[in-house]
């Protein structure tokens, strides 16, 4: 490990006096991509001027008590390198999680399905609760929000919907949210007070924009249509909605929240590009298809990666183990404990694998 970060530290410094030279500055490319290691290499460098420290001051006290005779300043430095040999073990352990190999989609944007499962209307008005929770999680970080399509019911929830979010480090945020999502309430149509328990399921792509991903136009079915729904702002009276098919893996995308046929167009072939690129990393990576198989599930009630309970307030995550009697913050959008504990959880495991 020492010798990795070593070199690291070594190959910063080499970025670091290559970004000085003149023609590199002139060259606007260029110097973006040695900015962007450099900013990926300067937290590893830091670390490894501390621990090097670290390490240089326990050898010094280490031979100060080899020729140290008086009890007291012994005593005194024992106890400074307790207080050292913690810190070198805390260190440890940071340069361990700088070392993880990066999650190259952490900084992309995201596109975020949502799909009601077990439980008819309720499930429809969960996955409107869902929708409205990430929308305001997503407006507290100042990204952007764009509802690229949805179907939505009567008393106002979504049987599925397809938003964009838009800013640095979304994917990194919203990624945990894969799976099945459960809600145990009382509906506001179940006079006899009986507690339900219905589902919706969420699918998380980091957007890619650029893509080699190859689509031919033949491979492409596209129709226009008249957007459609409960009514309200998501009724056009213009053919504006476009639905693209392609054919050979039989993904479908839809968006109609544009009143631009041309716009609508291209952000409906901009989600076809990011599920392209997951369908076919999923298919040279059959452990990747596996996981998020077992993620997405199918909506069942007995499967679940988070329960919300109404009646109690409640909150719980069955991945980490965490419960939260904080139920209304979390459906305000205030999901940044939980985010960051499932992010530890995430490290952790990573770090496990590597240990073993």
């Amino acid at each position: 490990m020492l010798n990795k970060i070593r070199f690291l530290k070594e190959k910063f410094l080499e970025v670091e006096k290559e970004m000085l030279k003149p023609e590199v500055i002139a060259d606007n490319k260029k110097y973006s991509e040695l900015c962007k290691e450099y900013n990926e290499l300067e937290p590893i460098s830091i670390a490894y001027d501390e621990y090097a420290q670290i390490v240089k001051s326990i050898e010094s006290d280490n031979e100060l008590l080899e020729i140290e005779t008086d009890n007291e300043m012994r005593s005194m430095l024992n106890s400074e390198l307790d207080e050292l040999k913690t810190k070198q073990e805390e260190m440890d352990e940071k340069i361990k999680l700088l070392l993880l190999p990066k999650d190259e989609n952490d900084e992309r944007n995201v596109i975020i399905e949502i799909r009601s499962g077990a439980g008819g209307e309720e499930a429809s008005l969960f996955g409107g609760v869902l929708l409205r929770m990430y929308s305001m999680y997503a407006e507290s970080k100042r990204w952007r929000v764009e509802m690229l399509s949805v179907n939505d019911t009567e008393l106002g929830g979504i049987k599925e919907a397809s938003v964009r979010i838009s800013g640095k480090g979304a994917y990194s945020k919203f990624k945990y949210e894969s799976g099945v999502h459960r809600v145990q309430r009382v509906p506001e149509t179940e006079s006899s007070g009986r507690i339900h328990t219905s589902t919706a399921t969420v699918a998380v792509l980091p957007e890619h924009e650029e893509v080699d991903v190859e689509i031919n136009e033949k491979d492409l079915n596209i129709d226009v249509y008249r957007s459609g729904g409960a009514g309200g702002q998501h009724v056009n009276t213009t053919d504006s909605a476009v639905r693209i098919t392609h054919l050979p893996t039989g993904i479908v995308v839809a968006c109609q929240d544009e009143r631009s046929q041309i716009k609508n167009r291209e952000k409906a072939m901009s989600v076809l590009k990011s599920k392209l690129y997951d369908y076919y990393q999923m298919q040279i990576d059959e452990e990747y298809a596996n996981n998020r198989k077992s993620q997405v599930g199918t909506g069942d009630r007995s499967e679940r990666i988070r329960t919300y309970n109404y009646p109690q307030s409640r909150l719980t995550d069955h991945r980490i183990n965490y419960t939260s009697y904080n139920l209304d913050g979390f459906l305000n959008g205030d999901l940044d404990d939980l985010i960051a504990s499932l992010s530890v959880a995430d490290q952790k495991e990573k770090l496990e694998r590597i240990t073993l």
